[in-house]
C-alpha cells in the first residue's frame, strides 16, 4: 500500500511526538539525570530507543490523529508488543534504565511513554476563539481581523470527492484581515 504525502507527514509528526515523549521519560529517570552529562548523547540515545520501539508498535498507534475514535488505551497496546519484537529491553538494560533483561519493566517503561504519546497525539486542536491573534496571519498587519475557513465550507464536498484535501483539513482556519 502506497502512503500519501499526508500519511507520510502524519507518520513523521507522530514519530517526532513519540520520540519527545520517550525522551522526556528517559530524562526524568535517576540514572540519566546527571547535570554534567552530554545532552547530545542523551538525545541520540533517546532517538535510538524511539526508533526501536516505534517499529514494534502496531500501525493503528503509529497513525493516531485527534479524529481517531475510540482512543486506544496504553495498556491494550503494551499487551500487543512482545518482548521478542523489540531490542529495546536489552538497550534499556544496558544503559541501566531497567533491570537487566526484565521485559515486564520494559513494558512498564513503554507504557508510560505510550500514555503520554496517545494523549498528545489524540488531543484536539484548540477552540477557535483561543487562537485569536493580534495580527493578520498572512500580512502581519495589526488591523481588525476576521475568522476565515481556509477551505470554504461551500466547497467541502467537492474537495473531498476530488481528493484535494483529507477530511481533517476541511475545518482549518486562520485570522485574516
Amino acid at each position: 500500500m502506497e502512503m500519501s504525502d499526508r500519511d507520510t507527514h502524519n507518520a513523521e509528526s507522530n514519530f517526532s511526538l513519540f520520540e519527545d515523549c520517550l525522551a522526556s521519560r528517559v530524562f526524568v529517570l535517576p540514572s540519566v539525570s546527571d547535570p554534567e552529562g552530554d545532552s547530545e548523547d542523551l538525545d541520540e540515545f533517546s532517538l535510538y530507543i524511539a526508533q526501536e520501539a516505534w517499529l514494534a508498535l502496531p500501525s493503528k498507534i503509529r497513525e493516531l490523529t485527534f479524529t481517531i475514535s475510540p482512543i486506544p488505551e496504553a495498556d491494550e497496546v503494551v499487551l500487543d508488543i512482545q518482548p521478542s519484537s523489540t531490542d529495546s529491553t536489552d538497550t534499556l538494560a544496558t544503559y541501566g534504565l531497567i533491570s537487566s533483561g526484565d521485559s515486564d519493566e520494559s513494558h512498564t517503561f513503554l507504557r508510560y511513554v505510550l500514555i503520554s504519546y496517545i494523549s498528545l497525539a489524540t488531543k484536539p486542536p484548540p477552540a477557535w476563539s483561543s487562537t485569536r491573534t493580534n495580527e493578520c496571519e498572512i500580512c502581519s498587519r495589526e488591523v481588525p481581523l476576521t475568522y476565515h475557513h481556509l477551505i470554504p465550507r461551500s466547497t467541502h464536498e467537492r474537495v473531498i470527492k476530488r481528493g484535494w484535501h483529507p477530511p481533517e483539513m476541511l475545518n482549518n482556519v486562520a485570522w485574516l484581515c
